[in-house]
């Protein structure tokens, strides 16, 4: 029984040392080509796009802000209101 078992751990201990010593597979990025005339065509094309976009994202941003300033003040308010409250529960503990 101890052979089995001793064989058993020499047979382990070979194949997790085996398995530690192979190495990871390198991973080399394809090169990009240089962009073409064609492309810089393109994006004149898109200019009056991308100004409507940058100006939708701009609007979008504003209307974000006023919400988060709305939910701040909320909060405030909910704080307050809660700081009320445990005054109310020391004071009616008391007397």
């Amino acid at each position: 029984m101890r052979i089995f078992l001793l064989s058993l751990f020499a047979t382990a201990v070979v194949f997790s040392s085996a398995r530690a010593q192979t190495p990871a597979p390198i991973v080399v990025q394809a090169m990009t080509p240089a962009p073409s005339k064609q492309t810089a065509v393109v994006a004149g094309v898109t200019t009056p796009a991308t100004q409507t976009t940058l100006k939708a994202l701009q609007a979008m941003k504003a209307t974000n802000d006023e919400i988060l300033a709305q939910q701040k003040a909320t909060l405030e308010k909910l704080d307050e209101m809660e700081k009320a409250a445990n005054e109310i529960r020391i004071y009616t503990k008391r007397g």
